[in-house]
C-alpha cells in the first residue's frame, strides 16, 4: 500500500485546484469562501471541549454540514453532477432552529447587546459567530460571480444565531454573569 503525502508542491506558485481540476489563484473568491468555512469549522471544533454528549453530537453534525458546504464551494462548474449530490437539506436549518429554541428555554430574556467573554467557551462561541458572519459575506461575494445555492447563506445565517445562543447557554451553564454593552453615546 502506497502512503499518500500531505505535501504535493502543486500550490507552491500560489495556485490550487478546485474539485473538477480547474486551477485558480489561492486568493480566488471561491477559496476565500471555503477557506473561511474551514476556519469556522475549526473554531466550532473547539466548542466540543465544553459540551455534553448531546450537544457534541449536534456540533459534530454542524461540522459535517460545514464540510459539505466547503465541498460544494470548492467544486468548479465542470462537475455540476458532483455538486448536485452534496446534501444541502432545508431540514438542517430547521434542526438549528429547534436547538436554538431548546437552549433559549432556560435563558433569561435578552435585554441588550452582550459583551463577549466571561468564560473560554463563551469567547470561542463569539469568535466562531464572527467567523461565521465573515463566511456568510464571502459566500455572498462568491454568489455574485458563481452560481451558489442560496441554502448556504440561510444555513450560515442561522448557524451564527445558534452560536450566539450557545454562548448564552454556556454562560448560564458555567454560572457566568452576562455583561451588557453600556452605550455611552
Amino acid at each position: 500500500m502506497k502512503k499518500s503525502r500531505v505535501y504535493t508542491k502543486t500550490g507552491d506558485k500560489g495556485k490550487t485546484g478546485l474539485i473538477g481540476g480547474t486551477r485558480v489563484s489561492k486568493n480566488d473568491i471561491r477559496l476565500e469562501a471555503y477557506g473561511t468555512i474551514d476556519e469556522l469549522n475549526s473554531y466550532i471544533g473547539l466548542l466540543r471541549s465544553y459540551g455534553t454528549d448531546e450537544l457534541n453530537n449536534i456540533i459534530i453534525g454542524i461540522q459535517n454540514q460545514l464540510f459539505n458546504i466547503g465541498s460544494y464551494l470548492a467544486t468548479d462548474d465542470s462537475v455540476s453532477d458532483f455538486r448536485s449530490n452534496i446534501k444541502l437539506e432545508e431540514v438542517r436549518i430547521e434542526e438549528l432552529e429547534k436547538e436554538i429554541d431548546k437552549m433559549e428555554q432556560g435563558l433569561s430574556q435578552l435585554t441588550g447587546f452582550v459583551l463577549p467573554g466571561g468564560h473560554e467557551s463563551v469567547s470561542f462561541c463569539h469568535i466562531a459567530r464572527t467567523v461565521c458572519r465573515r463566511a456568510e459575506r464571502r459566500v455572498i461575494s462568491m454568489s455574485e460571480q458563481f452560481e451558489t445555492d442560496g441554502w448556504i447563506v440561510r444555513y450560515l445565517n442561522r448557524l451564527s444565531d445558534f452560536l450566539f445562543v450557545l454562548s448564552r447557554y454556556f454562560s448560564n451553564n458555567f454560572g457566568v454573569k452576562e455583561i451588557h454593552w453600556s452605550a455611552k453615546l
